[in-house]
């Protein structure tokens, strides 16, 4: 039996991501609703650094998992592989801006979108197929692997990297350590 949403022991890999969605686009709304640029800037650092940890998690674990249980999933997954790169070079994007530009807003409010119509997609489509064609347990061990790989992850956009489950499992874990150093050394806030 899975729990509902969160990462405890015993968590489905559906509900991890799913709860991770939820937790983007609130981020998103706390942007949306801070009064200065600091904030602004802090938050959606801390939401790009979610993004990022999520979606590698996606690439070295679930996606390979859609690619060999769901009918189609090597074309869903090259789906989702080019919403990750749009995302990416958008929040590459967003981390050159200004957060007081008014460039600044346009562009989190066209994150916000991407993201809803991705988190839509999986949701509605990829996480139910996945629940119908891979036994219960497996999801909670592959949850068990997506949570420990979004602690390894990159928290920076690097929209040169290739979203590929090798990269991520043979290099990912060296780029999210000199990004974590990054981020520790100049104080950018990420979650």
């Amino acid at each position: 039996m899975t729990q509902p949403q969160g990462g405890g022991a015993g968590t489905d890999v559906v509900d991890i991501l799913t709860s991770d969605h939820q937790s983007m686009l609130e981020l998103i709304g706390q942007i949306e609703a801070a009064a200065d640029a600091e904030r602004r800037r802090d938050l959606a650092d801390t939401v790009i650094a979610e993004v990022m940890r999520h979606a590698v998690a996606e690439e070295m674990y679930v996606y390979p998992a859609i690619e060999k249980h769901v009918p189609n999933g090597a074309q869903e997954v090259e789906h989702d592989k080019k919403e990750h790169d749009e995302i990416v070079q958008l929040m590459k994007r967003l981390e050159d801006v200004d957060a007081s530009s008014a460039q600044f807003m346009e562009l989190v409010r066209e994150l916000e979108s991407q993201l809803r119509h991705h988190a839509n997609d999986e949701e509605t489509d990829q996480f139910p197929s996945l629940r119908a064609h891979i036994p219960a347990d497996e999801l909670v061990d592959l949850g068990e692997k997506v949570e420990t790989a979004k602690k390894l992850a990159p928290t920076r956009p690097h929209p040169s990297a290739p979203h590929s489950e090798l990269f991520h499992k043979t290099v990912g874990a060296g780029v999210g350590m000199v990004d974590r150093l990054r981020d520790k050394l100049s104080g950018r806030s990420t979650g």
